[in-house]
């Protein structure tokens, strides 16, 4: 490891004071992406700020028909919460699919969301659920958080403080896991919310993103059979030594399908 200036502030305030000004600054969240990106020198923040005392940044609540879950909750206490079960199970099912209990008791969902990994799950989680990113400053749409791999509508001194998730009529996420780590080689969520259907997609491409073909079929028709001749053109997919492009476009119909047949 290298040299750098480490600070903890206790407020968001004071975190978001030693951001400002200071381009090479980074938020240490989880560190589940960050700390090894900086062992491997893919990072090199001057100054890191932990904000993990930080207390009213973590905690589930119920607020306006939406549950509200803190930037700094963990994935575990995501998956545990029963709150979270009663409400959008689908939710706390996706929590409880990632990582390890090593990863899944330090990493969090503000760290997540604000890495924007193209494999992770709650991308898919909070586009699925139509849910809303909340920061120090604004208030900013799933549908528009995410714009590319590993980028997100934040500014550069910006803080997630909470994501709200309106409760659905029922949900379902569905993934195929990469073995080692997890990760989803595809990620399906599927919605529906008194406004709708939404189907959301992970791992796929290089950014979360909806089928609005799916939606459409299973607002008419909510069965595996309304989608399974529905295809996804896998030109731009993600391609590694897990997966090909076609084969993660084959695994978005498998998923989806599985999905809603869930939900039947």
């Amino acid at each position: 490891m290298y040299q750098f200036d480490y600070q903890a502030p206790d407020s968001i305030e004071a975190a978001l004071a030693a951001l400002r000004g200071n381009d090479e600054a980074k938020i240490l969240a989880g560190g589940m992406t960050l700390l090894p990106t900086m062992k491997l020198r893919l990072a090199r923040p001057d100054v890191l700020i932990d904000i993990n005392r930080i207390g009213s940044l973590a905690g589930i609540e119920e607020e306006g028909g939406a549950v509200v879950v803190g930037a700094m909750t963990r994935h575990a206490d995501v998956a545990a919460s029963k709150l979270v079960r009663d409400r959008i199970p689908a939710l706390a099912d996706l929590a409880e699919s990632i990582g390890d209990p090593q990863v899944r008791n330090r990493g969090t969902l503000g760290g997540s969301v604000a890495n924007n990994d193209p494999t992770a799950d709650y991308p898919a989680g909070l586009v699925g659920l139509g849910a809303t990113v909340v920061t120090d400053r604004r208030e900013i749409t799933a549908d528009d958080f995410f714009t590319d791999m590993f980028e997100t509508a934040l500014d550069d001194d910006e803080i997630i403080t909470a994501v709200h998730f309106p409760v659905p009529e029922r949900a379902a996420y569905m993934k195929f896991p990469n073995p080692a780590s997890r990760y989803a080689i595809v990620g399906v969520m599927v919605a529906q919310a008194p406004d709708g259907i939404r189907v959301a997609v992970t791992g796929a491409a290089p950014c979360v993103f909806r089928v609005a073909a799916m939606e459409d079929a299973l607002g008419k028709d909510f069965t595996p059979d309304a989608i399974a001749s529905i295809t996804v053109d896998g030109a731009e997919f993600n391609e590694d030594i897990h997966a090909s492009a076609g084969y993660r476009a084959h695994l978005v119909n498998v998923m989806a399908r599985r999905a809603v047949a869930a939900l039947g």
